[in-house]
């Protein structure tokens, strides 16, 4: 993070430079179903960000010796496109932050996916940044999670992620680029709306007991706009599907 010294405010008059308040999300739109050649897939635009997702399983583990006869694998790769970011990440090829990622999005997803019901299979989610402005751990798994549920991978539930961080003493949700690199902390969570577990949660900066119990809870609260966006651009397929048949063209 940067001094403070060279630090811009980013709150003024209590909003954000953004123009959102402090509890405020970024507007969010999500659509299912768009790539044919994947089992499931998902666009997201989550403010300035831009990401598909892709899922394909389950298959035949490869190679063979990373099977598990007992249960299904997740492979996962986090990639930010060469032209997505100005900034040092968006070079080609995968660095230390996108192994990290995959890392933690592969984690994330293995305490949602049934996975015994794939024994000896593998399920590949792929998420590419096409556009970087902060917060793209949690674009990518969100949209990976609508990819799953339209490939009809079996879940517990449809998780959700998004991010609260600090400015001063004052908390914020879901962090822009600006916010992120000069802000005092950011933590990235993963969600489940169901029972409110987390599967993901990771911090740069420092929070209090207190500050830490209300970031989750800005974050829970927030979920409930996301899960409906997700659970929304999964039923568009079926109705755009219904759509076309009572008007003869076929599915």
């Amino acid at each position: 993070m940067a001094s403070k010294a060279d630090r811009p405010q980013l709150i003024i008059g209590g909003k954000r430079l953004d123009g959102r308040m402090p509890n405020e999300l970024r507007p969010i739109r999500i659509e299912s179903s768009i790539l044919k050649n994947a089992d499931g897939s998902a666009y997201l635009e989550w403010g300035n960000n831009r990401v598909l997702a892709a899922v394909y399983g389950p298959k035949e583990a490869l190679p063979k010796h990373m099977a598990d006869p007992a249960k299904a694998i997740i492979k996962c790769k986090y990639a930010m496109a060469p032209f997505s970011s100005m900034g040092e990440h968006g070079r080609s090829g995968p660095n230390r932050r996108a192994i990290e990622i995959s890392k933690v999005t592969k984690e994330a997803f293995e305490n949602v996916v049934l996975l015994n019901d794939f024994p000896g299979s593998e399920i590949d989610i792929f998420i590419e940044i096409l556009q970087s402005d902060g917060g793209t751990r949690a674009a990518g798994i969100t949209a990976a999670a609508v990819a799953l549920a339209s490939a009809g991978i079996h879940m517990r539930d449809l998780i959700y992620a998004v991010s609260v961080g600090k400015v001063g003493e004052e908390l914020i949700l879901d962090l822009n680029m600006l916010e992120d690199n000069y802000s005092d902390c950011d933590m990235p969570m993963a969600i489940s709306p169901r029972n409110g577990n987390l599967v993901l949660l990771q911090m740069d900066g420092n929070l209090t007991k207190e500050q830490m119990s209300r970031a989750i809870e800005m974050a829970s609260e927030a979920g409930k706009t996301i899960t409906r966006i997700q659970k929304e651009a999964l039923q568009d397929v079926y109705k755009k599907a219904g759509a076309r048949s009572q008007n003869g063209n076929g599915v």
